[in-house]
């Protein structure tokens, strides 16, 4: 029988198990942070669980350090899930490498304890962190108010921020609020000055203003009166509050707690600063009209571990960071109601020089087919292109109905998403050859990094041969053509293509958004009451000419394709040139057809076909787009079809706002 080595152990089940998870967490360092870990003993380890962003405080990891020798570095950066700890030698280094692989660490932001992972590396490099500035108009005067003060201020809004049935509206997920003065509407970002609010201001604000005044904090003496409460883990979205209804300069008492405010630069330049109780935060200039902020909604926030002065901008030096657990925090903002239209020098990102800047009117409906292909141009194609990434990030989940249909197809079938978007059903089921189109580059962009079969093209003229199709799907695509002839051409391109037998899915968003008195999705997700569509929105629209695609036209079928036949018997020039109203989001439909607007959120890079994007960086974090709809009524997407000689209808059907259509070619 063969000797046993000597230097082989027989590992437990709970020691193969820490193994594995020890060496998932040298993976996740290196493809996440670019963290190598090493083999061999070094004075330098990475602990990985053990950082700021996993609720880990650095005097309560400190502590635990310690105990293995002397800490000589450590790092905790914001938000990552690591810290790295430098100690005198490497035999402490070792003795922590031993000691705290594996173990549990209870965190104050938890109930549960997390394991912590121990690694060496070859080095831990300090970075110096250049000196932020304040946003240009931001000041924070410390201890503006007295502890009585604040005590008297605290028990009059614990009295007052009550939820009733009358302001229920006010009374947001996010936070307790209460308005004096003038009612400030968060489903328009606007106050009705027509309409003061009786009492006025709180007397016990009185003092507060007066000083304001006399330090020249603001010009104004406010008029308006914003009370909010925030328990630990709540926060408000970054916003930069609307120009129309305020003048130049917000001034915002911090009482109860401290807290950390982001404000941040269209350009992306973000800038942490912190308000202490008692302090007063004042905006004026660069940082009311053009920087946003925000408070982020979590129950610790990232501050300097040191003890120094904490109010103003917090440092992300890595070596003197820790955690602050919130407490309750209650805000008093006042602002001034404007009473004259907004001529600041943000023109851009103002509400009122937009609405007054006649160089982009409102649409028209189209007149003829050259119209409609220009509405089109600018209200579809080009927004598309702009919105592309955030609009992908919003469509990820695939319709039921639809991966239905799709999987009812036999396997191997050739089937075309005209309209395709990010290319959320090309992939829904892999035993079929799907293939995908759009007329947005970007959005094509996006599936081909996907690994999709895409190409760019018109919906109107798809470069494929007729008749190639088992079948055909086309989402939320036809009511973006501006007129009946114009859809019923992109129904009669879908047909084209599918073989005799061939089926084809259409939806159409519809005019009906309450179905057997059910309310549709895009309904139900509005909060608050309903409201009416407003005639204006802050609207930002491109203007570069878009090219379209060059195709070969002796590598297409166009047998099946006529002319697009002029509009002039569209019902729609009825109207006589009637403008196309803005729709207000999430509310019922007025007009078949209408402008939906596209408030952009989170901007990453969006370019026309030319490369080069239609709106300067520091306009497109505010940017709100318009997009072209026709809704559907009941009964008229079957109707379009019925036009359609060489087609049935399978199935009709109403989809969560969405009328609908099964196809086949016959």
């Amino acid at each position: 029988m063969a000797a046993t080595s000597p230097t082989s152990v027989k590992l437990s089940k709970g020691q193969k198990k820490m193994l594995r998870k020890q060496v998932k967490a040298q993976h996740v360092l290196r493809k996440n942070d670019g963290i190598a870990t090493v083999s061999g003993p070094t004075e330098h380890l990475v602990i990985a669980n053990g950082g700021l962003g996993n609720g880990v405080n650095r005097q309560q990891l400190l502590e635990v350090l310690q105990t293995f020798g002397t800490v000589e570095t450590l790092l905790m950066s914001p938000n990552k899930p690591y810290a790295l700890v430098t100690f005198r030698t490497i035999q402490e280094a070792r003795e922590a490498h031993k000691g705290l692989n594996g173990q549990d660490l209870k965190t104050n932001g938890s109930s549960q304890p997390i394991t912590l992972y121990v690694n060496f590396v070859e080095k831990v490099v300090h970075e110096e962190i250049p000196p932020l500035s304040l946003p240009p108009g931001l000041l924070v005067i410390e201890e503006f108010i007295s502890l009585a003060c604040e005590e008297r201020l605290l028990a009059f809004a614990d009295g007052n921020t009550h939820v009733t049935k009358e302001n229920v509206q006010k009374s947001l997920k996010h936070r307790r609020v209460k308005h004096y003065g003038y009612e400030f509407r968060y489903d328009n970002n606007n106050v009705d000055k027509d309409k003061p609010l009786p009492g006025g201001l709180p007397e016990i604000c009185g003092d507060i203003l007066e000083q304001s005044m006399e330090k020249g904090y603001v010009k104004f003496k406010p008029d308006q009166l914003t009370i909010n409460q925030y328990e630990p883990g709540q926060g408000i979205p970054p916003h930069i509050d609307t120009h129309s209804p305020f003048e130049d300069g917000i001034i915002c008492l911090s009482l109860g707690a401290e807290t950390v405010m982001d404000f941040r630069h269209p350009g992306g330049h973000s800038v942490p600063v912190m308000l202490p109780p008692r302090s007063l935060l004042v905006m004026t200039g660069e940082c009311r009209y053009l920087w946003s902020h925000g408070i982020t909604p979590r129950k610790f926030d990232v501050v300097p571990a040191s003890e120094m002065p904490k109010t103003g901008i917090i440092s992300a030096d890595a070596s003197n960071l820790t955690l602050n657990k919130r407490g309750t925090r209650t805000s008093f903002t006042f602002r001034k109601v404007r009473k004259k239209p907004c001529d600041c020098a943000y023109p851009e990102v103002c509400d009122s020089q937009i609405d007054c800047k006649c160089t982009n009117p409102t649409p028209s409906v189209p007149a003829s087919d050259g119209d409609a292909s220009k509405l089109e141009h600018k209200y579809v194609h080009d927004v598309y292109d702009e919105i592309a990434c955030h609009f992908s990030d919003t469509r990820h989940t695939p319709w039921p109905k639809v991966v239905e249909f799709l999987k009812t197809l036999p396997d191997g079938a050739l089937v075309a998403d005209v309209g395709c978007g990010n290319g959320k059903y090309l992939g829904v089921n892999k035993d079929l050859f799907m293939i995908g189109c759009d007329r947005s580059k970007n959005l094509v962009d996006i599936c081909r990094e996907k690994q999709f079969e895409v190409f760019i093209c018109d919906g109107l003229l798809v470069p494929l041969r007729s008749g190639i199709c088992d079948a055909c799907i086309s989402i939320a695509v036809v009511h973006h053509f501006s007129t009946e002839e114009r859809r019923l051409s992109a129904v009669k391109e879908i047909v084209r293509l599918l073989r005799l037998g061939g089926k084809g899915l259409i939806y159409v968003w519809a005019m009906e958004q309450e179905h057997k008195k059910v309310k549709s999705k895009y309904l139900a997700e509005r909060k608050g009451k309903c409201i009416q569509p407003q005639a204006n929105c802050v609207t930002v629209q491109t203007g570069n000419d878009f090219s379209y695609i060059n195709q070969d036209a002796n590598k297409m079928d166009l047998t099946c394709l006529k002319q697009l036949p002029d509009v002039t018997k569209d019902s729609t020039v009825k109207q006589n040139n009637a403008k196309l109203p803005v729709h207000t989001n999430r509310t019922n439909f007025d007009s078949q057809d209408l402008l939906v607007p596209w408030h952009l959120r989170g901007v990453k890079s969006h370019h026309n076909a030319d490369g080069v994007s239609a709106l300067p960086p520091e306009v497109k974090e505010h940017a709100v787009y318009h997009r072209f709809y026709h809704v559907f009524s009941d009964g008229e997407l079957e109707n379009l079809c019925r036009d359609i000689s060489n087609i049935r209808i399978v199935q009709s059907y109403y989809d969560q706002g969405n009328w609908c259509v099964i196809i086949e070619k016959c």
